[in-house]
């Protein structure tokens, strides 16, 4: 059955979703900041800005008036950078089915959330931001997912997690189709911090492989050392945040999630990570928080230079041993050599 449904963010992560959604027959909109973006999906049916060479499905419209796209919707999915996405959310609030809790509400942003008490997941911030209708009632979708693989419908898997059962199973139904997989979880918390951590662990990954390329010292057998070592890092943040199933970091939002990051050529945190090495992409900032103000300087977003500040100051907070995720918050920080953070990294890693 046709379904009316709100994109909000047209990255490429939202457009690709929002491409799978309308192919399936869906009516589905899409809102963008970005006025080229909007003219670019409404006239030539591609995003030329976020995803370039992918055309999409004709029937996907989109407008630079968020609260057109989301009024009317039985479902909207929110596709907003972290950094941006509290403030987007605030702009929903007037939204008759948004005020009133009728349309069903999930998430495909990664990240962590700054707030007076320090770095918060995205869903419950979401759902203090939302009308109390929705609280324990939004959906987290995450997974193992290039926006680029989805858009050309390659089979990709995907977890909806959300306390509330029914909303997890409407929007497995919902986005399924021939080339994506959707499972259902109840580790809310822990699919969350899967999916925000493994890009810490990325962009880590990508400064190895450059180095890797000019050094006898490093090969497949260290890249998955570090990988091993990186996933134990996440399992101890998601259980310091709450995480209730272990499988959760063994399935596709840990095991899954974290292998196609690091190791995928679509991937803009290992993209990162190897541009910190190869082309010196941090010497114009001055410290982490100074890359943060200018991210978009970068030319592409990597959400694990964001994730990796709030990382941590949970770490600190919690008293958590993460030897890679505060190296590499030393580096994004201009405190230490990523040369010298990879040999003695590797000398000291936990598995």
């Amino acid at each position: 059955m046709s379904q009316s449904i709100g994109v909000i963010g047209a990255g490429a992560w939202g457009t690709a979703m929002a491409h799978s959604l309308a192919r399936q027959g869906h009516e589905v909109a899409i809102w963008a900041l970005e006025k080229d973006v909007v003219e670019s999906i409404n006239a030539r049916h591609v995003n030329e800005r976020f995803l370039p060479g992918f055309p999409l499905a004709e029937n996907l419209t989109a407008s630079t008036d968020m609260a057109e796209v989301a009024t009317g919707k039985g479902f909207l999915i929110l596709a907003s950078p972290s950094l941006y996405l509290a403030r987007t959310v605030q702009g929903l609030l007037g939204v008759p089915n948004i005020k009133d809790g009728s349309t069903c509400i999930g998430v495909l942003t990664k990240g962590f959330i700054p707030s007076a008490s320090g770095p918060r997941l995205i869903v419950e911030t979401l759902e203090d931001v939302l009308p109390a209708s929705y609280r324990k009632s939004v959906v987290y979708i995450s997974g193992p997912s290039h926006a680029e693989e989805v858009a050309m419908g390659k089979v990709t898997g995907l977890i909806a997690a959300s306390e509330n059962p029914m909303n997890s199973i409407r929007f497995r139904e919902l986005i399924k189709s021939k080339g994506l997989l959707v499972y259902s979880s109840l580790d809310v918390v822990g699919v969350q911090v899967c999916a925000a951590a493994k890009n810490v662990v990325a962009i880590a990954f990508g400064c190895l492989d450059a180095i890797a390329e000019k050094s006898d010292a490093f090969g497949d057998n260290t890249e998955s050392l570090l990988f091993a070592a990186g996933l134990n890092e996440i399992l101890t943040i998601g259980r310091a945040m709450g995480a209730t199933h272990p499988e959760t970091f063994t399935s596709l939002s840990g095991v899954g999630d974290l292998d196609v990051t690091c190791r995928s050529k679509f991937g803009r945190n290992h993209r990162f990570g190897h541009d910190i090495i190869k082309s010196g992409v941090l010497e114009k900032f001055s410290s982490l928080d100074d890359l943060i103000s200018r991210i978009s300087e970068i030319g592409y977003l990597p959400e694990g230079a964001v994730a990796c500040k709030y990382v941590h100051e949970i770490s600190a907070t919690q008293g958590l041993k993460l030897p890679i995720c505060d190296g590499l918050y030393r580096i994004l920080n201009k405190e230490l050599a990523p040369v010298d953070f990879i040999e003695k990294l590797l000398d000291g890693v936990q598995i």
